[in-house]
């Protein structure tokens, strides 16, 4: 049975993050992939230019003409700007239940660029945490999710993992590449274990969208695994290979996109 994976984010043009690096991260992963437009950006490998947010009732109207018609076995959510398209998305699936839900709580663009309104981080905590399977949080994310001061060590990690599931999420993903350190450690966190994931890290500048690639690669996975755990360790599997094949692509003159089809091309 095909796996129908749902991606509720933003677009990127330059196709390294948002919604193109979705859609090409549930293709490369066997999974039939659909989108929902929450807003559109200007940007390219050097950095983001312009956000045009999404009016709340066209995202709704996006979303209920494909639940009406399509099975949908999991959604990964992205980039949802302001805290009206925030409480729209946490309207959709309380009414429209689907059983597996990855937030990625997107908060800056790599150059920088504020990708989420400030009374939005709120809401997404109060509304969007509880109703997700996993969130993914990196470590500036995470501190501002529980407004407190950034993570430096894998101990801190650990500790602000426990307090983000306190939240009302059923696990945590903590990503842990803002660390300075020659791995790239991540720790998945539930009410049952603490479970530590790493790999090295590799040396490019082409890393544009991992946090995208990664949280779709987890959308597209559990289903087929129905494991979480399983899932997650085969998605860092895949993103490792995509961040280690990026300098094959020549895209850009800035921070260039990982290589989603590195297995084919």
């Amino acid at each position: 049975m095909t796996t129908i994976t749902l991606t509720i984010a933003g677009s990127d043009p330059s196709g390294g993050a948002g919604i193109q690096a979705d859609l090409k991260t549930f293709s490369a992963l066997g999974a039939y992939g659909m989108s929902v437009i929450t807003a559109l950006t200007a940007q390219s490998t050097q950095g983001v230019d312009a956000v045009l947010a999404i009016p709340p009732e066209f995202i709704e109207a996006q979303f209920n003409t494909l639940y009406q018609d399509i099975q949908i076995d999991s959604v990964k959510i992205g980039m949802l700007m302001n805290k009206e398209i925030v409480t729209t998305v946490h309207h959709l699936l309380k009414s429209n239940p689907i059983p597996i839900i990855i937030l990625d709580t997107v908060m800056v663009a790599k150059g920088g660029y504020s990708l989420l309104k400030p009374d939005a981080i709120t809401a997404i905590r109060e509304l969007l945490l509880p109703l997700a399977t996993i969130i993914t949080p990196n470590l500036p994310e995470a501190a501002a999710l529980l407004d407190c001061d950034e993570a430096k060590t894998e101990d801190d990690m650990q500790k602000q993992g426990c307090e983000l599931l306190k939240l009302g999420c059923k696990a945590v993903l903590m990503k842990g590449g803002h660390l300075l350190s020659h791995e790239s450690p991540d720790y998945l966190i539930t009410q049952d274990s603490i479970i530590r994931m790493t790999f090295p890290r590799i040396q490019t500048k082409n890393t544009h969208g991992t946090g995208c690639t990664l949280s779709a690669a987890i959308s597209a996975l559990v289903p087929k695994y129905n494991n979480l755990e399983e899932a997650i360790k085969q998605a860092k599997n895949y993103l490792q290979g995509a961040i280690s094949h990026a300098d094959d692509l020549t895209i850009g003159k800035g921070d260039g996109p990982t290589h989603h089809f590195y297995h084919w091309w």
